[in-house]
């Protein structure tokens, strides 16, 4: 009774705000069809009780009812179609940072690897971590071990790891002299290392998930080549730009070059989405966002080769699409503009209401996240209760919609691994049981 109260405690916020919603009799029914959802989900939760093994990988394969053109090389493709917007069977969930500190094994490899940099830089054990939670949960999608600073240490700025504070660059880039210096690095060459950790990847993966390539964005890797590293206040990278526009367009030029190079050659090395972190881009005010971030991000994705042909195992080859998602950390207020720059996915940050995201967007775009990474840090009750509420939140996509479960922000070093088991349960199970229902409680 314990687990059925914890849930249902961590509901009632929930049902409280929808019976508020309206002062109709709709209302009421919205609030009952919340505790039957939540009611069912829970008996559900009685074979889990029970030690029943979860459902994986799936009895009948999504790809085996409706096949996308270039998925039939993933077994679980279901992250692929909800980037597309096709039909799933349950909402996919990864987890930003899912490979990670707050893993044990993590920390093994780590320690055997000797330092940060040297993990990244070695295929081998970029591969190990990577695989590392797959191995413990069932999660859909696997995401590249490396950091978003290589391509700046790639431009011979100095990336280091000084302990307790973070990555620092030896050479940040200060002045009109430091920027003429700047130029795009040959992914293929500079960053060989990562084209040969994703290949490395993808040949360990065997199909079974998708893997994910990554870059920071622009302007997030601007205000660490300017700031020479984290920063409370941004006052030397916002004040070059305030200053100095012209040297702040000309650094935003080269490195979203670098980004574009950077992905597509993960992308021709094996990837099978891409997604740009724009972790800095919610600092910038109205306007200065879309000039100085939003419209270097759509400079990269104009430059990517979103498609690449892959040959099967029988030596036939497809054309496989290779979708992308964009995360603006503190985006909300810019939805609208991020969907009209032509990625496949918009992130969405744990402030974000879900529902208005989709009523807003959610016909142009699929939308990733939003639960808030502290609720990791709850019961495991509490944890899928939360979960439910971010699944209701959104509803169940119908046609030419998609929803990607994810945290709104990159998972804490401080997470129970065992509070990610509670919240993989919870998407997987209860996301089935909405499409079995057929509506989600949020439109009964």
């Amino acid at each position: 009774m314990r687990y059925e109260a914890s849930v249902m405690a961590a509901v009632r916020p929930y049902d409280t705000c929808k019976q508020r919603e309206s002062e109709s009799g709709s209302s009421r029914n919205q609030e009952l069809g919340a505790r039957n959802s939540v009611s069912r989900f829970l008996r559900l939760q009685a074979h889990v009780r029970r030690r029943r093994p979860l459902e994986w990988p799936l009895s009948t394969p999504v790809h085996a009812m409706h096949p996308p053109k270039g998925h039939r090389l993933v077994t679980n493709d279901t992250f692929l179609r909800a980037l597309l917007r096709q039909p799933t069977d349950h909402t996919p969930i990864w987890l930003m940072r899912q490979a990670g500190r707050y893993l044990p094994e993590y920390n093994a490899t780590r320690k055997r690897a000797g330092s940060f940099l040297t993990l990244c830089k070695t295929p081998e054990l970029a591969c190990e971590v990577t695989l590392q939670p797959l191995e413990r949960y069932p999660l859909d999608a696997a995401i590249l071990f490396s950091d978003i600073l290589t391509v700046p240490d790639a431009m011979g700025l100095g990336l280091y790891f000084a302990e307790g504070e973070g990555p620092k660059f030896s050479n940040p880039v200060r002045d009109e002299a430091a920027v003429r210096k700047l130029a795009v690095p040959d992914p293929n060459t500079e960053l060989r290392y990562v084209m040969d950790g994703v290949s490395t990847i993808r040949r360990a993966l065997n199909g079974r998930v998708p893997l994910i390539g990554f870059s920071g964005s622009p302007w997030t890797l601007a205000c660490y080549m300017v700031e020479g590293g984290g920063s409370d206040d941004f006052r030397l990278v916002k004040g070059m730009m305030y200053k100095r526009p012209d040297l702040m367009h000309t650094m935003l030029a080269i490195a979203a070059d670098s980004v574009r190079d950077y992905l597509n050659a993960q992308i021709e090395a094996g990837a099978q989405a891409v997604m740009i972190f724009d972790t800095w881009g919610g600092i910038l005010p109205d306007g200065h966002y879309q000039k100085f971030s939003l419209g270097y991000i759509r400079r990269v994705l104009e430059g990517l080769h979103l498609e690449r042909e892959e040959r099967a195992p029988d030596g036939t080859v497809s054309t496989v699409r290779v979708p992308s998602i964009v995360f603006t950390k503190g985006g909300g207020l810019w939805l609208e503009d991020i969907a009209a720059i032509g990625c496949d996915a918009v992130g969405l940050d744990w402030t974000v209401n879900l529902g208005q995201a989709r009523a807003r967007i959610g016909s142009r775009v699929a939308l990733q996240g939003n639960l808030d990474p502290m609720v990791l840090m709850a019961d495991p009750g509490q944890i899928q209760g939360e979960a439910i509420k971010t699944l209701e939140s959104y509803g169940v996509p119908q046609d030419g919609q998609g929803h990607i479960f994810n945290l709104g922000h990159g998972i804490s070093q401080y997470t129970p691994p065992e509070s990610v088991t509670a919240l993989v349960e919870a998407v997987h199970r209860y996301s089935r049981e909405q499409r079995r229902r057929g509506a989600s409680a949020s439109t009964l």
